[in-house]
């Protein structure tokens, strides 16, 4: 069967796989729709130029696909790392298939995005984690505070017997002690009161932890936000998302002071994600809330369990702030992220919008604003 060229560009274009014609020299001949919107480049601006322009592997360059142009040999490759010529990175699988000579093209790339799936299961896995903490913590608790309960009514029954008042000095530390691991149990246990629920302006809670952690950090760092103002207010509890980023905002401040370093940096980001995935629920719109430090990282052995109660990087930290935040955030519907290196720590937060408050005479804008401090 023979397809008239028009045609089978029809068919090409309306392909959900990313799709790229190269010549022998790895000149772009063709992307359709889907190539455009993975490699965030348009046909007419790349026709005719090199391969590299729109993207390369950071390790591997372009090297097999020119030993394919030469050998003539199909091949396919695995979560392959894309650096995309805006600095971004994806993760895809790809297939190249070397075409006959006679046609002008003849490399034919097929490009399958990796990241939603590898996030989607990794956002999963985390899910899954946090919820058999959540319940080991409870069980702990349980078991933890009934004796507590015991031994605090039979240190005050022993306090009432006692025949000298001095002796009360010591039933005192046995009530005051035991009352301070209640208290660290029920911070383990994070936020247990029903969330009060109101329309929420996260740029009005992020301007407020700005406040609070300039007081702290006094000329020591500098704090850049970057709001995108197309983010509309949501149903949430104003009180507790404001806890949960004085938590991770105060982290960063902290190890950026540790280090001693004399350009330390913050970042505020935020930004809106349509049609994005969740775990297993699909939303409309989520905030995407970014917060940055250009402090000495996280260590990787700890990296995959900062997020458990008493798990901290720092000599002093009790290793429960990051678990409430967290906490918090899924009490939201949304999940924290991070991934950390030397110079470079990102947590991101992401919230469910779908109950959108709409406000009024709200300007449209579509830009993103930023301040220094």
């Amino acid at each position: 069967m023979h397809l008239h060229p028009e045609f089978a560009r029809q068919l090409l274009d309306n392909l959900s796989t990313a799709i790229l014609l190269l010549d022998a020299k790895l000149n772009i001949q063709y992307l359709n729709p889907a190539a455009e919107m993975l490699l965030a480049a348009s046909l007419a601006r790349t026709s005719g130029q090199p391969l590299y322009q729109v993207f390369t592997e950071p390790e591997e360059g372009l090297d097999t696909l020119e030993a394919s142009t030469i050998s003539g040999h199909p091949f396919t490759k695995r979560e392959a790392v894309l650096l995309l010529h805006n600095g971004d990175q994806v993760i895809v699988d790809y297939t190249v298939n070397p075409l006959p000579e006679k046609h002008q093209s003849p490399l034919l790339v097929e490009i399958y995005p990796r990241n939603r799936v590898l996030r989607i299961s990794r956002e999963e896995d985390l899910l899954a984690k946090q919820e058999t903490v959540r319940v080991l913590v409870r069980g702990l608790a349980h078991e933890v505070k009934n004796p507590l309960g015991g031994l605090r009514g039979a240190a005050q029954l022993l306090e009432r017997a006692l025949p000298s008042p001095e002796l009360k000095e010591y039933t005192q530390i046995i009530i005051s002690e035991a009352d301070r691991l209640r208290n660290l149990v029920d911070r383990m246990l994070g936020p247990r009161q029903p969330l009060q629920k109101d329309s929420v302006n996260i740029h009005a809670v992020l301007e407020r932890v700005h406040t609070l952690i300039k007081a702290e950090a006094g000329d020591q760092v500098r704090f850049v936000r970057d709001y995108d103002p197309s983010l509309p207010e949501f149903l949430g509890d104003q009180e507790q998302l404001l806890q949960a980023l004085l938590n991770i905002v105060r982290n960063a401040l902290q190890a950026v002071q540790e280090a001693g370093q004399a350009n330390g940096r913050i970042v505020l980001r935020t930004r809106a994600k349509r049609q994005f995935t969740l775990g297993q629920e699909r939303h409309r719109l989520i905030g995407q809330v970014k917060i940055i430090d250009n402090g000495p990282g996280i260590p990787a052995d700890i990296l995959e369990k900062i997020f458990y109660p008493m798990v901290s990087g720092r000599a002093q930290g009790t290793g429960l702030g990051l678990s409430i935040a967290q906490s918090i955030l899924q009490q939201h519907q949304g999940l924290i992220e991070c991934r950390s290196e030397v110079g470079h720590t990102e947590f991101t937060l992401l919230i469910p919008l779908d109950q959108s408050q709409p406000t009024q005479d709200k300007p449209e804008s579509s830009g993103t604003s930023v301040f220094n401090s």
